[in-house]
């Protein structure tokens, strides 16, 4: 994938978006080419100092930026170049997915291995042993807990488990080695 059609992907757009969040966004969206320093940044796409380092530094964490330093021979100040390095981008997304995968299926086994009981006042879900030791009570407001029905959650879970499959090309034998 050309590194502009990298750029123009909605799914890319909002990971980078997710990375960076609303005030890094301008700096993640219009990579330049080359090395560029933070101040460059700065001021060309008129944003504060901090913004644009905390941006970086963000997508340095994520392999996504390098950098290298240049100490001023005069001033003995150092100077940080950044280059972008988007072309990461696809397998660390593919990465994410595999990640979001086995937490689904790890949830997945715990919501069908376990009884919840609800505290439809407080908002609050407790395992049946929790339930038990509060002897079916809200510990918050003391009303009854009831058991609940949990198909629903599970039955999206395995929707959602079976679109990552198909989408990673992964059946359930290649999860579980």
């Amino acid at each position: 994938m050309a590194f502009e059609d990298l750029l123009g992907d909605p799914v890319i757009q909002k990971y980078l978006h997710e990375l960076v969040g609303p005030r890094g966004m301008p700096v993640a969206a219009a990579p330049p080419d080359g090395e560029v320093t933070d101040e460059e940044l700065a001021d060309e796409l008129r944003l504060e100092l901090n913004d644009v380092r905390r941006a970086l530094f963000i997508l340095y964490e994520n392999d996504l930026a390098s950098y290298r330093r240049l100490r001023d021979e005069d001033s003995g100040w150092l100077t940080y170049l950044w280059t972008f390095e988007y072309e990461n981008i696809p397998e660390q997304l593919e990465s994410e997915m595999y990640r979001l995968l086995d937490a689904l299926e790890e949830r997945h086994q715990y919501e069908l291995e376990n009884e919840f009981y609800l505290s439809e006042e407080a908002g609050l879900r407790f395992e049946f042993g929790e339930a038990m030791e509060f002897g079916f009570q809200c510990p918050e407001t003391g009303a009854e807990l009831r058991p609940m029905e949990n198909t629903r959650l599970v039955e999206s879970m395995e929707g959602r488990i079976a679109e990552l499959r198909e989408e990673l090309n992964v059946d359930r034998t290649e999860v579980e080695a």
